[in-house]
C-alpha cells in the first residue's frame, strides 16, 4: 500500500524471520491457551509495532501486528466463548494512522486497541491491572538496546509471557563512542550497570547477553519454575543483529517456542550461514572421539543428537521420556516435531536401538 510514506523501510530477511517466529509461536500459542479451562482471555501486546509494513527485495512485507492480527481474528470466530484482545502500540501516531489499514475489524469477542504513546507507559498501565484467567503475551521489540525492566517486570511475574529482542548490535557498536548524557543513561538503564563496565566489556556479545539473563533472573519473585530460551538472529554479513528471548512460566510455552524457532529456521537454531558445515565431521584428539561440527551460534540436529547421545551413551536401556524429559530442559534444544528425526539420527550415527518405549545405548555384557 506503499504511496511515498518515508517511514516503509527497507528490512534485511533477519527481520522476516523474526515476524515469522512471533506467528508460529501466536498460533500455537493461542490455540493451547484457548483450549484449557483456566483460560477466558488471551492478551497480546505489541508497544513498539511500528505501521506494519516494510520492504524487502522490491516487495511489501507485513510485519508482526498485521500478521498477529489476522491470524487471531481467524482464531476467535473457533472459540466464541473466548476474548482475544491486542494492544498495538507505536510513539508515531502517523505509523499507528497507517497500521489501520490492515488490521481486521473487531467483534464481539476480538478487540483491537491502538494507541501512539510511550510504549512503557502503555505496558504499565496495563501490567497494573491484570486480570484473573487472563493470559498475557508481551512483545517488546526497540529499535535499540534501551529496555525498561520496571515496565516487563510484572509480565514475567506473571501468568504471563515476554517476548524481548535485545538489540546487541547497537550496544557493540556504540558502547565505546557513548558521549551523550542521554545515551549513557541508555546503556546503563538497559544493562543495571554503570557504563564503565560495560565498555569494558567492549565487543563481547555473550557477555551483553549474560547481563541480560542475569537481570531476568534477578527480577523475578514468583516461587513458580521459571524458563528462558534465547535465539540469535544475523544479518546478510552473518554478524550477530540482536538476541530473542523468550520468558515463561509456562514449561509447555518454552517448548513450544524452541519448536518454532527451529522450525523457522530450517532446523537450526538461528538463521547463522554456517555454510553447509553441518554435516561435517571431526575428531576430537583431546578426548579421543569423533564429532560433528559444532557452532554454538547455530546448533544443527547433528548437536541435538550428540548431547543426548554423549549423557546417556554409558547407560543401557533408558526411557523414551527420560530422553525427552532430558531435551525438554534444555535452553536451546527442541523436541516436540524433532522426536524421530532425533531418534532415526541416534540409531544412524551411534547404532542406538529402539525397543517398546525404551532406548538402548549399549548392549547388556
Amino acid at each position: 500500500m506503499d504511496k511515498g510514506y518515508d517511514f516503509i523501510k527497507p528490512i534485511g530477511k533477519h527481520s522476516i524471520y523474526k515476524f515469522q517466529l512471533i506467528q508460529e509461536y501466536v498460533s500455537s500459542w493461542a490455540e493451547k491457551l484457548l483450549n484449557t479451562k483456566m483460560c477466558n482471555e488471551i492478551v497480546f501486546i505489541d508497544c513498539m509495532c511500528n505501521c506494519g509494513e516494510y520492504i524487502f527485495e522490491g516487495k511489501t512485507v507485513y510485519g508482526t501486528p498485521v500478521r498477529v492480527a489476522n491470524l487471531l481474528s481467524v482464531v476467535a470466530k473457533k472459540y466464541p466463548d473466548k476474548k482475544i484482545t491486542l494492544y498495538f502500540n507505536d510513539f508515531s501516531k502517523e505509523k499507528v494512522d497507517y497500521l489501520t489499514h490492515f488490521l481486521p475489524q473487531n467483534t464481539e469477542n476480538f478487540t483491537i486497541y491502538l494507541s501512539s504513546i510511550d510504549g512503557n507507559i502503555l505496558i504499565k498501565k496495563l501490567g497494573r491491572r491484570f486480570k484473573i484467567n487472563t493470559h498475557y503475551l508481551l512483545v517488546y521489540d526497540p529499535f535499540e538496546a534501551k529496555i525498561d525492566w520496571d515496565a516487563i517486570e510484572p509480565y514475567i511475574n506473571g501468568w504471563s509471557e515476554v517476548i524481548l529482542n535485545h538489540m546487541v548490535s547497537d550496544t557493540r557498536r556504540a558502547i565505546r563512542t557513548v558521549k551523550r548524557e542521554e545515551a549513557r543513561e541508555k546503556y546503563e538503564m538497559t544493562y543495571q550497570v554503570d557504563i564503565r563496565e560495560l565498555i569494558s566489556l567492549a565487543s563481547d556479545k555473550n557477555a551483553y547477553e549474560q547481563r541480560i539473563l542475569s537481570i531476568i533472573e534477578n527480577i523475578r519473585n514468583n516461587p513458580r519454575p521459571f524458563y528462558i530460551a534465547s535465539f540469535p538472529f544475523f544479518n546478510s554479513k552473518n554478524a550477530l543483529e540482536y538476541n530473542f528471548i523468550h520468558c515463561t512460566s509456562n514449561k509447555i510455552g518454552f517448548r513450544l517456542f524452541k519448536t518454532c524457532a527451529w522450525k523457522v529456521f530450517g532446523g537450526h537454531s538461528s538463521n547463522k550461514n554456517i555454510y553447509g558445515k553441518e554435516d561435517q565431521y571431526r575428531f576430537d584428539f583431546v578426548d579421543d572421539a569423533s564429532s560433528f561440527f559444532e557452532d554454538s551460534e547455530c546448533y544443527t540436529v547433528h548437536n541435538v543428537v550428540e548431547y543426548v547421545y554423549r549423557n546417556f551413551k554409558d547407560a543401557n536401556k533408558v526411557k523414551l521420556n527420560n530422553v525427552w524429559d532430558f531435551l525438554y530442559n534444555h535452553p536451546i534444544f527442541p523436541v516436540d516435531k524433532f522426536k524421530n528425526i532425533i531418534k532415526n539420527e541416534l540409531k544412524k550415527e551411534y547404532g542406538v536401538k529402539e525397543s517398546k518405549g525404551f532406548l538402548i545405548f549399549r548392549d547388556e555384557e
